[in-house]
């Protein structure tokens, strides 16, 4: 006895049913193992605030050196070098921000 499709519904075969289950079930285990070995909240780096003294500034550009030993870089900046600034930058990031009190 042939049975015949409904329209407009799809039916499975047992065998691609089954592929089915297993294709999930390899998502959710590389989703949950991808979540223990590489947790999301390393995607997000702490701030870290230091007060430093601008090194040089060229045409707009300052650099200072922090205690993680980066060299920063601080974009439209108008300071000369020997002026005490407090930046705040991400953990082992190039780049910085002048904070204002």
């Amino acid at each position: 006895m042939v049975e015949t499709a409904v329209h407009g519904k799809m039916q499975l075969s047992s065998s691609q049913q089954q592929g089915l289950v297993f294709g999930c079930a390899f998502l959710a285990a590389g989703i949950v193992l991808s979540t223990i070995v590489f947790p999301f909240w390393h995607l997000i780096r702490e701030d870290v605030f230091e007060d430093v003294v601008i090194l040089t500034n060229d045409n707009g550009t300052c650099y200072v050196e922090t205690i993680d030993a980066v060299p920063k870089i601080i974009e439209n900046c108008d300071l000369t070098a020997g002026d005490e600034v407090t930046i705040k930058f991400g953990k082992d990031l190039a780049w910085a921000t002048i904070v204002t009190p």
